[in-house]
């Protein structure tokens, strides 16, 4: 079974940057998946926040663009997400998704 962890989340102010964790397991190697983050807030629909493909190319959403980096690390079979310049629009649970499956998600919040 693929397996997704998320971690990293937390409170943070506005302007502050958090580092989010996506490691995976059971039969899935991030090499040759494309791997992307969501964020759900309360009462909203899930959104397309970032990509990576398996040749390491990216895109954003536009709420998020150049305040937002996703990567992966191979060796760990992790991906990540800085977020930078966090506003609070962008408090919600954030999700990863890879090979079919869906993380438990990491919630961030960002208050003053």
């Amino acid at each position: 079974q693929v397996q997704l962890v998320e971690s990293g989340g937390g409170l943070v102010q506005p302007g502050g940057s958090l580092r989010l964790s996506c490691a995976a397991s059971g039969s899935i190697t991030i090499t040759i998946h494309i791997m992307r983050w969501y964020r759900q807030a309360p009462g909203k629909q899930r959104e397309l926040v970032a990509t990576i493909s398996s040749g390491g190319s990216t895109n954003y959403a536009d709420a998020v663009k150049g305040r937002f980096t996703i990567s992966k690390e191979t060796a760990k079979n992790t991906i990540y997400l800085q977020m930078n310049s966090l506003k609070p629009e962008d408090t919600a649970v954030y999700y990863c998704l890879g090979g079919g499956a869906w993380g438990q998600g990491t919630q961030v919040t960002v208050s003053s």
